[in-house]
């Protein structure tokens, strides 16, 4: 994530301030990618510390912005009429806060995705492992892996059934697994503690 990041952020153009502001958005709010490209300026115009989210089945919820992802927006906002449909003065305003000229009237899923991986190349980063979902994926478990409850993730992700938001456990337990086997000294050779230990 903090190569993406960085990538990112050494883009001045204004494709790369609107790939800075939805990778911040999408890592720092867990956001579905569907969810982030229909996402309505509204949401954002005065700078909120929170975002309504509509999610599947229409429901919302409320959702933190962070810091980084507040300056990702606010900086896109300055370059956004670059994206509006129409040419000059003749471009047309629209609800969303990533308009296109495309049919759907926003950026889509599938071009947020090319530019993502676009994005990992730059980073040295596999492109295989990089995707809208992904990022959402991280957002969960880094939350996990600094001791956020499941609950609270659960409610931020918007799934109706915990037992989905369980599946970041696994993976947090399995790293946790991985730390120990490769750095516990009773986890190396056979079991044994390198050097000796005394009894008791």
């Amino acid at each position: 994530m903090t190569r993406l990041i960085e990538a990112a952020s050494r883009r001045a153009t204004p494709e790369g301030v609107r790939l800075a502001a939805a990778l911040e958005l999408l890592y720092a709010t867990g956001m579905r990618v569907s969810e982030l490209v229909a996402l309505p300026l509204a949401t954002v115009l005065r700078d909120p510390k929170a975002i309504l989210v509509r999610g599947k089945g229409n429901k919302e919820r409320l959702v933190p912005l962070g810091e980084p992802a507040r300056q990702a927006v606010g900086a896109y906002r300055e370059v956004r009429q670059r994206f509006l449909p129409g040419k000059g003065a003749k471009r047309k305003e629209s609800p969303y806060l990533f308009p296109s000229s495309g049919a759907q009237g926003h950026l889509t899923r599938h071009r947020l995705g090319q530019l993502l991986k676009d994005l990992a190349v730059q980073a040295g980063v596999e492109p295989s492992k990089v995707s809208p979902h992904v990022l959402r994926h991280a957002f969960a478990t880094h939350l996990l892996d600094h001791g956020a409850d499941l609950r609270s993730v659960q409610k931020m992700l918007g799934h109706a059934d915990i037992a989905t938001t369980q599946i970041y456990t696994h993976v947090v337990k399995e790293r946790l697994v991985r730390t120990v086997r490769d750095h516990h000294p009773l986890a190396r050779a056979g079991g044994r503690a390198t050097g000796g230990r005394g009894r008791g």
